[in-house]
């Protein structure tokens, strides 16, 4: 398997894939279908299939996947198993909720380091970690391993902590300011957007419950909004 190999799709399934595995195995589930296993996470099986065929992954005819098998898989090619220390930048509300956020650290991103350019905030304590300055970055980073920047901070200032975060050698960023940031070859960025992901489930909800009104039920698969008849199976594009 070479990351070519894997499309940018199929990475953001694996954690799905993963966080219903884990559970199965919590429950001594021995083996899963490829059918099964789709239901559980909402996708339909062939991209399942195709999914863990990615990753050279295949499952036995009659009895599926070995469930010990696949968790320890995906979680070797989503490196769960390391650790990749974070920075958090910009300590407002959302920033302080990320420090505070044990799930950052069992999932493999330590909160190592918090950064702010407000005089109030810097030097004060924040789950345990004092803020430093942003112009203190580089130093910091390179003394704690930093792995991974989030931007928590106001989109007006978001590209210029940007290039404090790839002048401080920092190879990949979550961001959180909803705007576009320019990064040179070699940065990973993922944006993540809540007003525009609540604005997408705002168009899902305003379907379902019209679709609701006339009988039907209203779900999202991979490939695209279906509307299938109460009750009989049917299903219309």
């Amino acid at each position: 398997m070479s990351d070519a190999e894997v499309s940018t799709a199929t990475v953001g399934r694996l954690p799905i894939y993963l966080r219903s595995l884990i559970d199965m195995a919590s429950d001594d589930v021995a083996s899963v279908s490829s059918a099964r296993l789709a239901e559980e996470v909402g996708v339909n099986s062939a991209t399942l299939r195709r999914d863990l065929n990615a990753l050279d992954i295949r499952g036995t005819r009659g009895v599926g996947y070995d469930v010990k098998y696949l968790v320890a898989a995906i979680s070797r090619v989503l490196g769960v198993h390391q650790e990749w220390p974070v920075a958090v930048i910009g300590v407002g509300n959302l920033g302080r909720a990320l420090a505070n956020y044990q799930g950052m650290s069992e999932r493999g991103f330590p909160v190592r380091a918090l950064f702010d350019n407000d005089g109030q905030k810097v030097g004060s304590e924040v789950a345990g970690l004092i803020v430093d300055p942003i112009a203190d970055l580089e130093a910091i980073a390179a003394e704690r391993g930093i792995l991974v920047a989030v931007i928590a901070t106001p989109a007006a200032v978001g590209q210029s902590v940007c290039d404090a975060v790839v002048a401080a050698r920092i190879p990949s960023i979550l961001n959180f300011t909803g705007n576009t940031l320019d990064v040179p070859d070699g940065v990973v960025v993922r944006r993540v957007d809540l007003a525009t992901e609540l604005q997408i489930l705002s168009f899902y909800q305003q379907r379902g419950s019209a679709a609701s009104r006339l009988g039907f039920s209203y779900f999202v698969d991979v490939d695209g909004p279906v509307l299938a008849r109460s009750g009989d199976g049917t299903s219309s594009d």
